[in-house]
């Protein structure tokens, strides 16, 4: 598919979406992102390669204009929002899609009327935006708890009141409702997201696009008979099953590779750890069109006291025996007595073997009495932290590195490994600082953040190319009908 269809994101991150539309056959006009962290990971991988920190403060303090002709706006949707040059020039451009993830989790049809409230501003300047646009398509991405009804207490859930306000923003969408879980789409992460996918009423009606109210789940697809009758017009066809020729793929398809010191010498590549190595001629790179395939970027192990990388061994015994990580933390436990705290312990551990030997053939613990001592050793109020699989897919990337532990080696992730499970490729580059702390979590947006904060390429290419087909076949359509009416 060729580039010829302009989409703008907002929101942008670091780049995740864009990526996907990219692949899927858009061209990015325009990318939209307030955080200079993220911005400048967006910037090096779409714009110019940054080799002098220099060069990206220079950029900064350009004009919101000057910015938009160069692709990415350091600023502010509202900065744009008040640049009437800029909207026109955008407006001219015949914008096919405009996409992006406005935070909207507290969206209320009620917002415009109460300007003061914060969850409100952002989706309707996400909105007021495509009205001034008037682009032929529309996604808006957020999270599944978005979906979470309130009609109990006489309102409906944030996510339809946003669909309805899609559907009524001029010229007119058709709007689908679309749940869609990543590993459902070759991203090897349990993901669930939620998306509102529009097209302009006019190509909708022309080309017969029909839309539903009712939100269509991606688990409904099967393996068996990818025509599903049932599947919305603009919902992409679910690729990866549980069972079958292609099933989700798993921590050990995305990281087997890589080992503490870079890539791993491995005889069989799995197919998307060879992707993730393999060439992006969408991005740029400072050192050369294709980058440097032998040096593997933003893999920075962190480091732990032998405390903590003792406990992410126990973790990993933990999930091998099939014991919850609540153990741990039964000798923090209050409202217990001593002889209870005994007591589930001792349950918990009651059918293990002893000695324990890790996988690496060290010693966890020689007996009962030695590992009970661990317990109360290592003991942690922290019930998040657990050691990830490697036959399952990744749990959901977070913005934090804490929560999940290396499945074999006793450490957290590095970012290049939280990246794979998003399915971004290893030649695109974070920048920024890896991570943050306290009250600078509110505004910093370091690469961890980045990471877990980013809609996955592949998924966003999956909804991308549908979305793209549904575009061309409606323009298709609209140019017959006016043929026809020149005829007549």
């Amino acid at each position: 598919m060729t580039s010829s269809l302009g989409c703008i994101d907002l929101f942008a991150g670091c780049g995740g979406l864009s990526l996907g539309l990219k692949r899927a056959g858009f061209e990015v006009k325009l990318a939209v992102e307030k955080s200079a962290m993220a911005a400048e990971t967006y910037y090096h991988n779409f714009i110019e390669p940054i080799s002098d920190q220099a060069e990206w403060s220079r950029y900064r303090r350009l004009s919101t204009l000057d910015q938009a002709r160069s692709g990415l706006v350091v600023n502010a949707l509202e900065q744009v929002l008040a640049s009437e040059l800029l909207l026109e020039e955008l407006k001219a451009a015949d914008i096919d899609l405009v996409a992006g993830g406005p935070p909207c989790q507290g969206f209320s049809l009620a917002g415009r009327r109460n300007p003061g409230d914060e969850r409100n501003t952002l989706p309707w300047q996400f909105l007021d935006f495509v009205e001034r646009i008037e682009p032929k398509a529309v996604i808006i991405e957020n999270v599944a708890g978005m979906r979470q009804d309130f009609r109990k207490h006489g309102a409906r859930s944030p996510f339809d009141q946003l669909r309805l306000a899609l559907s009524n923003t001029s010229p007119g969408y058709a709007v689908q409702p679309m749940a869609l879980n990543a590993m459902h789409f070759g991203v090897p992460q349990h993901r669930p997201r939620v998306f509102l996918v529009g097209l302009r009423r006019d190509l909708a009606d022309a080309a017969g696009v029909q839309v539903t109210a009712d939100t269509w789940l991606s688990d409904r697809d099967t393996p068996y008979d990818l025509q599903i009758p049932s599947r919305p017009a603009l919902a992409p066809a679910r690729t990866h099953f549980e069972t079958g020729p292609r099933q989700h793929l798993a921590v050990r398809d995305a990281i087997s590779d890589l080992g503490n010191d870079g890539y791993l010498d491995v005889q069989a590549l799995s197919e998307f750890a060879s992707e993730m190595r393999s060439i992006e001629p969408l991005l740029k790179r400072v050192d050369g069109p294709h980058g440097n395939a032998a040096i593997l970027r933003n893999h920075v192990l962190r480091s732990h006291s032998d405390l903590v990388r003792k406990r992410f061994e126990l973790y990993q015994f933990l999930r091998d025996a099939k014991i919850g990580t609540q153990l741990l933390s039964v000798p923090k436990r209050s409202g217990l007595t001593d002889a209870e705290r005994r007591e589930l312990i001792h349950d918990a551990v009651d059918g293990l073997e002893f000695p324990l030997v890790l996988e690496n053939g060290s010693t966890l613990a020689g007996n009962k009495g030695a590992f009970v001592r661990l317990l109360n050793r290592l003991a942690t109020k922290k019930h998040s932290q657990r050691a990830l699989s490697l036959g399952s897919p990744s749990p959901t990337v977070v913005s934090l590195p804490d929560d999940y532990v290396h499945p074999t080696e006793p450490r957290t992730l590095t970012v290049r490994e939280m990246a794979r499970f998003q399915s971004f490729p290893d030649a695109f580059e974070f920048r920024a600082k890896e991570t943050t702390g306290g009250t600078k979590r509110r505004t910093e947006v370091p690469q961890y953040t980045q990471v877990g904060n980013a809609v996955p390429p592949k998924l966003a290419e999956a909804i991308g190319r549908r979305l793209a087909e549904a575009i061309a076949a409606a323009s298709l359509e609209g140019k017959g009908e006016a043929r026809d009416t020149a005829v007549a």
